[in-house]
């Protein structure tokens, strides 16, 4: 693909590092944007109906929605980071799916008012690792050795435990070994790395300081 690639992102939107780990495992050279999303530019406004990141400019047309990025890019580009057998593919679209309702769990988790909340929030994420962990295999991605899609979708998902694991001990891998192992695979990986900022961490750190959240209360009680 030939064509000049402009990705409009946000800081911190895990959906638009799902989109540039693909652009990355692709080998796709692209110009990154960052807008601020409480100030939206009038420009932005015009590419993107729904007023959201991402969006990718491909030739100066803007397609929008991660999914529908992901899939444009998987279908343009060899080779597919999708599975060719259909039924494998459902199932992998079903845990991409599963990777963006896991993202909104953690946004009540760090939204969460008071502790009981928080630990509540704290046992459902516990829950839904326990069923990645029943359809993990041997790794160290998704689906073995080769890095898919499922992959690019849980990759900006476990960046979030970079900084959780570091306010307080929550217990969210303790017993899912191999969720465990799979986010040191996908930390590692190349592209994983390279689709959020150097200062990601603190970036977050600061996000969820100003929350006014039970989880924000923690970590200023350790001095974040």
């Amino acid at each position: 693909m030939a064509t000049p690639l402009t990705l409009i992102s946000h800081y911190l939107c895990p959906y638009v590092q799902r989109v540039a780990i693909v652009l990355q495992e692709k080998g796709l050279p692209f110009e990154r944007i960052d807008i601020d999303l409480a100030d939206k530019p009038g420009w932005f406004l015009r590419v993107s109906p729904l007023g959201k990141t991402p969006v990718l400019l491909v030739d100066g047309e803007a397609i929008f929605e991660s999914a529908v990025i992901c899939e444009y890019l998987d279908d343009s580009v060899a080779p597919p980071l999708h599975p060719v057998h259909v039924l494998t593919r459902a199932r992998h679209r079903g845990w991409m799916e599963f990777g963006s309702s896991l993202l909104n769990a953690i946004g009540g988790f760090y939204a969460a008012p008071d502790d009981v909340s928080l630990q509540r929030r704290a046992e459902d994420i516990r829950d839904r690792f326990l069923q990645l962990e029943d359809v993990l295999g041997d790794g160290p991605y998704f689906a073995g050795d080769g890095f898919c899609m499922v992959d690019a979708v849980f990759g900006p998902v476990f960046r979030y435990f970079d900084v959780f694991d570091a306010i307080a001990d929550f217990g969210f891998m303790a017993t899912t070994p191999k969720v465990h192992a799979w986010r040191e695979a996908l930390r590692a990986r190349p592209s994983v790395r390279a689709a959020a900022p150097s200062d990601y961490e603190a970036a977050l750190q600061l996000f969820l300081l100003q929350r006014k959240s039970a989880l924000s209360a923690r970590m200023k009680s350790v001095g974040m």
